[in-house]
């Protein structure tokens, strides 16, 4: 496995686009999304005010969502949760109070896995976007989950 870093975070019509699911969420239509998109509701670590923001589930089991920060700890959702993690979530219709926990590296392994056992071609797109280059060995990607961010969204 070979890793380049985390792509930049999207500017200009970049950044629209990645933002235009949360007003999805916003008109109600969040189910459009299915059950592989959440909408997480934060609050600012610095401006304490709400943000939001929508991500891909790595895994799901229950009420408990595990999310990965794919633009690396620069992302600045992945930084307010880890601030303040109590937050509020959205699948689909179903809203949902969590905390936020960040994952230690043999349960992010174990998360990604599950990921590439389930959506493989999604799993190759999203090693790709994230800058790392790998065989599709369930070794490479025990690598890439060392080198991710991922928090575990636990209800409360």
């Amino acid at each position: 496995m070979e890793a380049s870093g985390p792509p930049a975070r999207p500017t200009g019509w970049r950044r629209l686009l990645y933002r235009a699911p949360i007003h999805l969420y916003r008109l109600g239509l969040g189910w459009l999304m299915g059950s592989r998109f959440v909408l997480i509701e934060h609050i600012g670590r610095k401006t304490g005010l709400v943000r939001r923001t929508v991500v891909e589930v790595v895994d799901r089991d229950g009420a408990t969502v595990t999310v990965a920060a794919g633009f690396g700890t620069r992302s600045d959702w992945y930084r307010n949760l880890l601030a303040r993690p109590d937050a509020t979530i959205q699948l689909g219709r179903r809203r949902l109070a969590v905390h936020a926990v960040d994952l230690p590296p043999g349960d992010r392994a174990k998360a990604l896995l599950h990921y590439v056992h389930k959506h493989p071609r999604a799993a190759r797109g999203l090693a790709k976007f994230m800058g790392f280059r790998v065989d599709g060995s369930e070794s490479d990607y025990r690598e890439m989950a060392e080198h991710l961010h991922m928090l575990r969204l636990e209800a409360r």
